[in-house]
This record gives structure tokens, sequence and C-alpha cells, in this order.
């Protein structure tokens, strides 16, 4: 009896639903769950407008504790925040997108410190931090700020002729001290003077007649809470004591970026040759040579730049430059750099120019002509990163460029070139940030289409009266021949 009920139809027929079923389900859940932690897009813009930059790609699929990212508006405008974030959800199951109505869940917002619609925090246990704007840059910078526990000083050396952190111009640095600031990192100037460090002693009584006692000044030194230091273009010669206290400093473990401009004097412009700083570079394995590098192929005339700006697009496989692959950049009025194996630590090649280069004599004249039989051919190194291993077993790091032009305002905020996505990874490796290397998010660049007013009037009419038109006729002719 039990084999006729199981060879009956309808038992058959309830089997066949009943498997159905299943995999209906089955399909559904699987579907559900792919949607909701997998979601793939694929973004066909010219520009990748649409999707997220290998920094914040890199920075999230690395977490490594959960963060949540909660985004204070109106409920009707969460639909343009989606857009955004959701993508950052998606990269990684550790990153949670709350949306909260601040109408509607008063106690989260007022808890929460919201006064404006649109606030967004990024909150990953550690720190919990604001984004500035609803932008992929504002965002990252935000979820970096707030992994990364404790400050993150650049100390800028000025007293020298060095560029200004304040200086908003085409050749300042006011751009630079900006990309630092979003990028976690606290930036000031120090003076190197001598007497500048430790506290000024109290003055001592003279009575009259006496000679005054011997002064106590202070040798020079870089603060302790420095994190990176940075000598930008020096103008004017470093005293010994000045460049001792450098030395000191890279030697104990410190991290330096030296950015030390050809000797030119080109009008009122005057470098000086910073002998005494030049020896200790070539002592960690690093000459700096008195040249200037003029690139002859042409290839810097697409973004309107001269032979004195050489544009380079090979990179070494040293961590800094990796990323930047096939990415130009710029280093106006450059010298050229020797790397050589140091007796304490190591030196790397970083960018060099085409082998279309050389490196000339600088003649203090805006006219520099080239000897193709004397001067030396490309390629030509620019930069180099090294580090220095003291016997006490401290490690100091330090990247030397034979230009300081090369990270001012006009360079480092153009979008065809990557001088600001350079000097950020060597501020992330001299800090031992390398997880934090990559290509950052640029600004959504303007496409807007230009039309006159008789190319408008064209649109107008093909669009309300000539293809409204052809459907009609298309739909009268077949109705015409079938009739």
């Amino acid at each position: 009896m039990n084999s006729e009920w199981l060879k009956a139809r309808q038992t058959r027929y309830g089997a066949y639903l009943f498997t159905y079923l299943l995999v209906i389900v089955a399909v559904l859940g699987g579907s559900n769950w792919l949607a909701n932690r997998h979601n793939k897009s694929f973004d066909s813009t010219s520009n990748k407008r649409f999707s997220l930059s290998d920094q914040t790609t890199k920075v999230v699929k690395g977490l490594s504790r959960d963060v949540t990212v909660t985004y204070f508006d109106k409920a009707q405008e969460f639909g343009r925040a989606r857009d955004l974030l959701d993508r950052y959800g998606n990269l990684s199951s550790k990153l949670r997108v709350d949306y909260v109505d601040p109408d509607k869940k008063p106690q989260l917002a007022k808890a929460a410190g919201v006064r404006t619609y649109g606030t967004i925090f990024v909150d990953s246990g550690l720190r919990k931090e604001e984004a500035k704007s609803l932008t992929e840059e504002d965002i990252t910078g935000a979820l970096i700020r707030s992994l990364k526990s404790g400050e993150r000083n650049v100390c800028f050396v000025s007293g020298s002729g060095e560029h200004s952190l304040d200086d908003s111009g085409r050749t300042g640095y006011s751009a630079l001290k900006e990309s630092l600031e979003k990028d976690n990192y606290k930036t000031k100037t120090v003076s190197l003077a001598e007497g500048a460090a430790g506290a000024a002693a109290a003055p001592q009584p003279v009575k009259l007649g006496q000679a005054a006692p011997p002064s106590n000044d202070v040798k020079p030194s870089v603060p302790a809470d420095c994190t990176i230091l940075v000598v930008a273009g020096p103008k004017y010669e470093y005293t010994a004591p000045k460049v001792d206290a450098i030395k000191t400093y890279v030697e104990n473990g410190g991290r330096a970026l030296f950015m030390i401009d050809p000797v030119l004097k080109l009008g009122r412009e005057d470098s000086a040759a910073n002998a005494a700083l030049a020896a200790v570079l070539d002592s960690w394995g690093v000459t700096l040579n008195k040249d200037l590098a003029l690139d002859t192929s042409g290839v810097g005339q697409i973004f309107g730049l001269g032979p004195e700006v050489p544009l380079v697009t090979s990179y070494e496989s040293q961590p800094i430059v990796r990323d930047l692959k096939d990415i130009p950049t710029a280093f106006p009025l450059a010298r050229t750099l020797e790397v050589k194996s140091p007796a304490h630590g190591t030196a790397e090649k970083l960018f060099a120019t085409s082998s279309n280069s050389y490196a000339v004599t600088p003649n203090n004249s805006p006219e520099i002509h080239i000897d193709t039989k004397k001067d030396k051919k490309g390629p030509l190194t620019l930069g180099a990163a090294c580090t220095y291993k003291s016997t006490t077993g401290k490690e100091g790091r330090f990247v030397v460029v034979g230009t300081s032009n090369w990270a001012t305002n006009n360079l480092l905020g153009s979008r065809s070139i990557g001088n600001r996505d350079l000097f950020l990874n060597t501020m992330n490796w001299l800090s031992s940030d390398e997880d934090l290397i990559s290509i950052r998010p640029k600004d959504p660049e303007d496409r807007r289409l230009n039309i006159s007013s008789r190319q408008m009037s064209a649109l107008a009419y093909s669009s309300m009266l000539f293809l409204p038109l052809i459907v009609v006729l298309s739909g009268f002719a077949v109705w015409w021949r079938r009739r």
C-alpha cells in the first residue's frame, strides 16, 4: 500500500511542487544575501565618477574593527546620500551605514551633537570624527582620522627663506597644508635658530660696573613632538648648529623630507648652496649634483610645461611610488641626485626623468643651452628614499627631492598630475603609515556641455517635434501595410 501511495500521480506532483518551492526559496535567499553584502556595479563613465578611489578601497577593505557611519538628515534626503555611502558599505562587512532622521529620532540626534541636516559621523570605537561634507574625500578623511590614535605633527623648518604654509600664491604651500590636515596631520613651523630650543634662562641680577654673566644659550634641536621634519627649499645657508640638529634628529630615529633646490641666480631669486647640509646628505648616501635637469622629450607640452619642468611617468618599486604607475608628476627647476649605498642604512631611487633629458650646468641665465656631447643624458634621478640605522637600533627615515617647487599651490591643485598623491604618500611612508599609501579621491570633474542657442533650438525641435513625428509616421506605415 505504501508503494502504491508513492507511485500515485498526486504524490509525484506534490513532491515536484515541494522541490520547486525549495529551489525558489533558496534562489531568493541567496540573491538577497548577495545583494546585501556583495553588491557589484560597473562604472562606464570615462572619469570613473561613480567609483571609489584606490585609497578608500584600501582603507575600507583593510578594516580590522567595526566602523559605523551615521548620516543625519531628513528622510527624503537619504537617497542623495545612499548613492555614495552604500558604496562604502558594500566594500566590507565591518563597515555599517545608518541613516537617521533627526526629526523622527531627536534623542539620537541630540546625543550625537547634531545641529544641522546632512551631518555625517564616523565612529570606529577609538575615535568619533565628523565628515565636513558628503564627498568621498571628506568621508575617507574622517574614516582615517577615526582609526588613528595620537597626533602626527609635520614640522616645517622656517627662518632661512623656505616656502610658507600661509602663502596662498602660486609658489606658496597653503594647498599642501590643507591636504596634510585632511589626511589627519597637523602642521606647524619650527625655527632651529641657536637658542630657540628649551626654556629661556631666568635673568640674573647685574650690579652697576660689573660685567654681564656669560650666555647659556641652548643648542638648537628638533622639537620632540615632530613626527616629520620638512626642509622646503631654503634660500639661505643653514648654520652648523642647525645642520647638526637635523643630523642628530634623523640619526636618532627621526623622519625628514629634504627638498633642496639647485643653485640658481635668476633675477631677484637666489638659492644658497647649503654645503653643510649637502655634506650630511652625502654621508647618508645621497649626493646633490650642481646641475639642472631639462626634459627634451616634449611630453610636458601636453600639460603646457617647458623643458625646465621634467615630467616623470616611470617609477621604481619603492612603496611611496608603487601605486602611481603611469600617473605623471612634474618637477620644476630640479637638480639631479646620485644614490649610493650608505654605511648605515639603505638608499633607494624613487623616480627619474625620461631618456630624452639632460643634466646641464646652470649659467645663471634665463636661456640655457644643451651640449649633447658634454651634458649627462637621462634617465636622471630626481628623488630618493633612505633609511639610517643607528648603533642603538633606531631607524631614521628620510626622502630627498631635487626641488621644492613640485609641492607648490599651482602644481598640488592640478587635476592632470599626481604631485599631491606623491607628496602625501611620502608623508605616509615617513610616518610609518604604509597602509595609507595609495591614490586619493579627487574632486568630481566638471564635465559641462556648452552649446550655443542654435544648437539648443535644434535639440528642442528634435526631441519635441521630429522624434515624435517619426514614431507616428512609423506606426501609420505599419498600419497601412497591414491594411
